[in-house]
């Protein structure tokens, strides 16, 4: 049996060290994958959870709100690892809008579960996030900014899911004797 009260607290520590590395900025996107059922110990796709979606988006989500950030919702592959965005993330970045609702078998409970509780829930297939966690290898790095950057947390994993993390930068560009501020060494 899955310990909801461990998933909850190991995820309150990889989000701080995510928040520290990150630096987001209100209306910054965070992308979330995750599979229930890795958490679970189970194959991907074979054992989807409300109860670990519930625990998961119940730790994240107010960390979300209170940053003022948007979270981006990803859907398994079986609708193209589509997005649950609430709209006015949507109008904001300009993101085409698609015709689907996730479903516990195409979908996964994760997104079923913030599509269930956002305000104004839309779909949307592309985003480019600004920082994102990925629970249980559900790929989340097409969604992402271009430049990534790993984050390392003291928690490598949620249940018995893998844990990613990761944050974007700005490109770096001008060759040799271009000056970049805040990445000079000290």
């Amino acid at each position: 049996m899955i310990n909801l009260e461990e998933i909850r607290a190991n995820l309150e520590i990889a989000i701080a060290d995510l928040f520290e590395a990150a630096s987001l900025k209100p209306k910054n996107i965070l992308v979330v994958g995750c599979s229930t059922s890795e958490v679970l110990g189970e194959k991907i796709g074979t054992a989807s959870s409300m109860d670990v979606a519930q625990a998961i988006f119940e730790t994240i989500y107010p960390h979300v709100q209170k940053n003022s950030l948007f979270l981006a919702a990803q859907c398994c592959e079986h609708l193209n690892r589509a997005l649950v965005v609430e709209r006015e993330c949507a109008e904001m970045y300009n993101l085409e809008e698609v015709t689907v609702i996730p479903d516990l078998h195409a979908g996964g409970a994760f997104s079923v579960y913030a599509y269930n509780h956002f305000k104004d829930p839309v779909m949307v297939e592309k985003i480019q996030a600004h920082a994102g966690i990925d629970i249980g290898d559900t790929f989340i790095g097409m969604h992402l900014k271009m430049v990534v950057v790993p984050v390392r947390s003291k928690i490598k994993q949620i249940g018995n899911a893998h844990l990613t993390m990761a944050r974007t930068r700005p490109k770096l560009i001008g060759g040799e004797r271009a000056k970049y501020p805040q990445y000079r060494k000290k």
